[in-house]
């Protein structure tokens, strides 16, 4: 029994896409689509390594070349390979780091007093009772 496989770039990706791991998440990034000087803000329901399910109040045509501007990574090209109602499926043209999109940056001045370090301090962040 033959099973008709993927027969476009698009729909060989989709399938690599589905049967990738996806990290669930809810979080903004930024599109630039072509013809436009501003990123338009989205939001980002799942991301795997190689794509990503963005949910926006835009127009957006199957196949377009598009760039997302990802927390942690920064600009990443890639193009729409399906477009439905209020939402639309990327792959990217290269391979991201998942975890490190989720990752919360967070700098010292983010930290309340008492949870600070001078960088003075040895041994570890906690203390023992």
């Amino acid at each position: 029994m033959d099973s008709q496989g993927p027969v476009s770039l698009d729909e060989e990706v989709a399938a690599l896409s589905r049967g990738a791991d996806r990290d669930s998440l809810f979080m903004q990034a930024g599109l630039m689509l072509p013809g436009c000087a501003e990123p338009v803000v989205v939001r980002v329901r799942n991301l795997s390594v190689g794509g990503m399910l963005a949910e926006g109040n835009i127009q957006i045509e199957q196949g377009a070349s598009i760039e997302v501007e990802l927390r942690n990574v920064g600009p990443v090209p890639g193009r729409v390979v399906w477009a439905g109602e209020g939402k639309f499926g990327i792959a990217f043209d290269r391979p991201v780091d998942p975890q490190a999109v989720r990752r919360q940056v967070v700098s010292a001045s983010d930290l309340p007093p008492h949870l600070r370090r001078t960088g003075l301090e040895r041994g570890p962040f906690y203390r023992r009772r």
